[in-house]
C-alpha cells in the first residue's frame, strides 16, 4: 500500500482510507463490522474517517480495533448532535470532542474536522475557536475543516484548519484547480472518490446521492473504459495534492479490490488529460458535493 506524509501529523498514511460510514449502519451485524474494520488494518488501511453523524461507527471502531490504536490515524467528524447543545456552538464542538474520545476509546484524537458547517458559522469563530482550544489541550492533534466549495475557500483562507476533507473525482473536478492549490500542501481526506459510481445506472436516480453525479457524467460524455471505478478511483487517489482517498463498504472484498486498483498507481497521461478536459469542456458551474 502506497504511503504519503499527512503534514500535520509529521506520519505517513495510506493512499487509500476506510470510510466508516457503513461500519455504524444497523443492516451490517456487529461481527462484520469487526471483520471489516480489522481487515482493513490488515490490508494495510491506516487511515479510518468516521463521524458523529455515523450512526454506530464511533463506537463500533472504538469496540473493534482500539487495542490496535497505533496502527491507525483516526479521523472524526463534530458540530451537531450533542443532546442538550445547539449544534455548532462552543460546547457542541467541545462535547463532541470529549464524546468521541470516550466511545473510540482513546486519549487523543488524530485529525478532528468541523462537518461541513456552511461560511456563516465558520464567519461566526465559534465552532472554530472551540476546535482549536481541543487542540491546545491536547484531545485533538489536527484541528481540520470538511466541506466543499466557498464554505471550503473561507476555511482555508483563515489559516486557523491543518487538514481538511472534501470531494475529489471524475465529476468534481473544480477543487483541483481552486481550493486544493490554495491548501498549500495541508493534508486532504478525498472523498466520495468513486463519485458514487453512477455509470451503474441506466436511469437518473433521483433523490440519491449519485443523482447529481449522474448527471455530470451524462453531461461529459466520457468514456471511463472496462474497468471505470479502475479509472475514476486512480484519477482521484493520484490527483496532485491528495494525501489520502476514503472508500466506504461493508464489503472486505470490495475494499480488497479498492486497494489493488490504487497499488496499479497513477493513470497514464492521456487518460487523465482527457477526463480533465472533459470537466472543463461541460461544466455548468458544477460546485464541489456535499
Amino acid at each position: 500500500m502506497e504511503e504519503r506524509v499527512y503534514k500535520a501529523l509529521n506520519r505517513r498514511v495510506s493512499a487509500l482510507g476506510l470510510g466508516a460510514g457503513q461500519v455504524g449502519s444497523d443492516k451490517v451485524s456487529e461481527e462484520d463490522a469487526g471483520a471489516l474494520l480489522n481487515g482493513a488494518l490488515d490490508l494495510g488501511v491506516t487511515l479510518i474517517d468516521t463521524a458523529r453523524g455515523y450512526a454506530m461507527s464511533e463506537e463500533r471502531i472504538g469496540r473493534h480495533i482500539a487495542h490496535r490504536r497505533g496502527e491507525y490515524v483516526l479521523s472524526t467528524k463534530v458540530g451537531y448532535g450533542v443532546e442538550g447543545e445547539e449544534d455548532w456552538t462552543g460546547p457542541c464542538i467541545t462535547k463532541g470532542v470529549e464524546r468521541a474520545l470516550s466511545v473510540l476509546k482513546t486519549d487523543v484524537l488524530d485529525i478532528v474536522h468541523l462537518h461541513s458547517c456552511d461560511k456563516a458559522v465558520l464567519e461566526k469563530g465559534e465552532a472554530t475557536e472551540a476546535l482549536l482550544d481541543c487542540a491546545r489541550r491536547g484531545l485533538v492533534r489536527v484541528p481540520a475543516y470538511s466541506g466543499e466549495h466557498e464554505a471550503l475557500m473561507y476555511a482555508i483562507g483563515t489559516g486557523a484548519f491543518e487538514g481538511f476533507e472534501a470531494s475529489v473525482n471524475v465529476c468534481d473536478q473544480r477543487i483541483i484547480d481552486d481550493q486544493l492549490p490554495a491548501m498549500n500542501g495541508a493534508g486532504l481526506i478525498a472523498k466520495r472518490p468513486l463519485a458514487n459510481a453512477p455509470w451503474r445506472l441506466d436511469e437518473r436516480p433521483v433523490g440519491q446521492y449519485a443523482e447529481e453525479y449522474w448527471v455530470r457524467l451524462r453531461a461529459m460524455g466520457l468514456d471511463l473504459g472496462a474497468e471505470p471505478d479502475d479509472t475514476a478511483l486512480r484519477f482521484a487517489a493520484f490527483t496532485p495534492g491528495v494525501t489520502c482517498v476514503i472508500t466506504g463498504t461493508k464489503s472486505l472484498d470490495h475494499l480488497r479490490r479498492n486497494a489493488e486498483i490504487v497499488g496499479r498507481g497513477p493513470l497514464n497521461d492521456s487518460t487523465r488529460d482527457a477526463i480533465r478536459a472533459a470537466f472543463t469542456a461541460r461544466d455548468d458551474g458544477w460546485v464541489g458535493q456535499v
